[in-house]
């Protein structure tokens, strides 16, 4: 189980720059994995949180993002992806 976080937190790592891997979990930073891979990551790293978290989750940290953490195409990229309605609140947590 170790060996496995530790290859699936390095295929992550060029999205969490400002990050310590080693010291996160997926459960506990589920957020900020996820919202750092949507903003930033590749087409692996996005197919690899779809498979660790599932579409709800993902849907989930779109829906309700972290304040002034998303790069606003970004955002409203995975809006549409997942028919999420752009909210007023979410305007304000766009970078």
């Amino acid at each position: 189980m170790i060996l496995w976080k530790k290859r699936k937190m390095n295929l992550l790592r060029p999205f969490l720059w400002s990050y310590n891997i080693n010291e996160m979990d997926f459960s506990r930073d589920k957020k900020r994995i996820i919202t750092n891979v949507l903003n930033y990551g590749t087409k692996q790293a996005t197919n690899l949180i779809f498979k660790i978290y599932g579409e709800n989750s993902l849907k989930e940290v779109v829906a309700n993002p972290l304040s002034g953490e998303w790069n606003k195409k970004s955002l409203n990229y995975w809006q549409l992806i997942f028919d999420i309605k752009n909210q007023k609140e979410s305007k304000r947590n766009v970078l």
